[in-house]
C-alpha cells in the first residue's frame, strides 16, 4: 500500500480491520491465560497450600523474568523475519503451557509451567504492535492500538467469567485445560488469516530497507529521554495495576466475602466494561489531542492517575464487597490511560525497522517493574502484615501501593516537560 502523503490520515481498508480483530482476539487469549492464576488464586491455595508470597512470586517475578527478557531476542528476530509466524508460534507455546498449569501437582511444577507461559507470551505483543502499525497509517494508530489494547480488559473479563465459572462447576485445573486449548486454534487462525505487511509501507517519511542492529536499536531507545520516561512512568503505573490486580479476586473473596460465582458475574462486568472503556476512550483522546500537541501523550495518563486515587482508596477501605465493587469501577477505568499513550508514542517515534524491538524494550521496562515486582511486593507485604493483622493483611498491603500513584504522576509530568521542550513533532519518525 502506498504511503499517505496528505495531512489527513488515510482510511484503513476492511482487511486491516479484520487483521486487527484477529490480533485483538489473540491478545485476549494472551491476557486471559496470564490472569487465570490470579482469578483462581483461592482454590489453587487450598489445593497446593501456597502462601501469598509464593503467589506473588509466581504471578510476578518468576513470570516476568522470562516474559520480559525473552521479549528482547524475540523482538530482534521478528524485526528481521516474518512477524506473523513468530506470533503464531508464540500463541501455540503459551497456550500449551497454560494447559500444563492445569496438570501441575506441586508448586514447583506450577512455577515451571508459568515460566513457559511467560516464554510464549513474550512473542505475542511486540510483533502485534508492529503489524498493526503497518496496517494503519499515522493519525489512525492511536485508535487502532487502543482497540488492540482492549485485549487485556476483555481477556481479564472473560478469564474471570469463564475461569471462575468452570472452576466453580468442575475445578480450577479444568479451567486451565479448556481455556489453554482455545489458544491452539487461535494460533492456526493467525497463520491462515493474517498476511505479513510491508514494513513502513504507510509511513509518510521515506522508508528504507535498512535494518538496525540489536545494539543500534538499544542505544537509540535509551538515548531518547521521551522513550525512557514513558517506559518508567508506565512501569510505575503497572506496579499498581499488576500489584493490586493479581490479588483483587483473592482480596474480594478472602476479606470481603465474595464467592467464585459472584466473582464470575460482578467482577467480570467491572473489568470488561470499565477497563475496556478506559482503554478505548484513551486511544480516541490520544489521536485527537496529540494532533495539537505531543504533550498530551504525558498529560492524559497523569491526569487519569490523579483522578483514580480516591476511588482506589475507597475500594480498599470499603467494608463490604458490593461497596468495594462500586469503588473499583473508578480505578479500573482510569488506571489504563497510560497504555495506549505509551504504545502509540513509542511506535510513532522510531523507524519502522525498529518498531518490534522498541515495543519489546518498552514492555521489558514497564513489565519488569510492574509485573515483576508489583505482585511480588504485595504478596510479601501481605505475609508480613499477617502476624499483626491476620484478617486484613491484604487490605494493608494494598493501601501501601498508594504512593506509587504519586511516583507515576511525577514521571509523566517530567515526560510532559521533555515533550514540550522538544516541540510538537519531536521524535516522530513516521511523519
Amino acid at each position: 500500500m502506498a504511503a499517505d502523503k496528505s495531512s489527513t490520515p488515510a482510511s484503513p481498508g476492511a482487511g486491516a480491520w479484520v487483521v486487527l480483530g484477529v490480533l485483538c482476539f489473540v491478545y485476549v487469549l494472551n491476557f486471559l491465560d496470564r490472569q487465570l492464576l490470579s482469578i483462581l488464586a483461592k482454590p489453587i491455595q487450598d489445593t497446593l497450600h501456597v502462601s501469598d508470597s509464593q503467589l506473588g512470586l509466581i504471578g510476578g517475578l518468576y513470570f516476568a523474568l522470562f516474559y520480559c527478557f525473552i521479549s528482547i531476542p524475540v523482538g530482534w528476530l521478528a524485526d528481521r523475519t516474518n512477524r506473523v509466524r513468530v506470533l503464531s508460534l508464540a500463541c501455540a507455546l503459551w497456550s500449551a503451557a497454560t494447559m500444563g498449569c492445569g496438570l501441575a501437582a506441586t508448586y514447583p511444577q506450577l512455577v515451571l509451567a508459568r515460566m513457559a507461559v511467560g516464554v510464549g507470551e513474550a512473542g505475542g505483543v511486540p510483533p502485534s504492535y508492529a503489524i498493526i502499525s503497518d496496517y494503519f497509517p499515522p493519525g489512525r494508530r492511536g485508535t487502532a492500538l487502543g482497540l488492540f489494547n482492549l485485549g487485556p480488559p476483555i481477556g481479564a473479563a472473560l478469564g474471570v467469567a469463564f475461569g471462575a465459572s468452570i472452576a466453580a462447576a468442575f475445578g480450577w485445573r479444568e479451567a486451565f485445560l479448556i481455556l489453554g486449548a482455545m489458544g491452539l486454534f487461535a494460533a492456526l487462525a493467525v497463520i491462515l488469516i493474517v498476511r505479513e505487511p510491508r514494513r513502513g509501507g504507510l509511513d509518510r517519511a521515506a522508508v528504507t530497507e535498512q535494518k538496525s542492529s540489536f545494539g543500534q536499536t538499544l542505544a537509540m531507545f535509551f538515548s531518547r529521554p521521551t522513550l525512557v520516561l514513558v517506559a518508567l512512568g508506565s512501569g510505575a503505573t503497572q506496579f499498581i495495576t499488576y500489584g493490586a490486580g493479581n490479588f483483587t479476586v483473592l482480596f474480594l473473596m478472602r476479606e470481603k466475602g465474595m464467592t467464585l460465582n459472584q466473582v464470575a458475574v460482578y467482577y467480570a462486568l467491572i473489568v470488561g466494561i470499565a477497563m475496556s472503556a478506559g482503554i478505548f476512550v484513551s486511544g480516541r483522546m490520544i489521536d485527537r489531542f496529540t494532533r495539537r500537541s505531543k504533550v498530551a501523550y504525558a498529560l492524559l495518563p497523569a491526569a487519569s492517575l490523579v483522578l483514580a486515587v480516591p476511588f482506589y482508596l475507597g475500594f480498599v477501605w470499603a467494608p463490604t464487597w458490593p461497596l468495594a465493587a462500586i469503588f473499583l469501577i473508578g480505578p479500573t477505568f482510569l488506571n489504563y490511560f497510560y497504555l495506549s499513550s505509551a504504545v502509540t508514542l513509542v511506535q510513532e517515534s522510531v523507524r519502522p525497522d525498529q518498531r518490534v524491538m522498541s515495543g519489546a524494550l518498552l514492555l521489558l521496562i514497564m513489565n519488569m517493574i510492574g509485573l515483576g515486582f508489583g505482585p511480588t511486593y504485595v504478596g510479601a507485604a501481605s505475609d508480613y502484615f499477617r502476624a499483626s493483622h491476620p484478617d486484613h493483611s491484604l487490605q494493608i498491603a494494598l493501601y501501601t501501593l498508594t504512593p506509587f500513584y504519586g511516583l507515576a504522576v511525577i514521571l509523566f509530568l517530567i515526560l510532559a516537560l521533555v515533550l514540550r521542550r522538544e516541540g510538537p513533532k519531536a521524535g516522530d519518525a513516521s511523519r
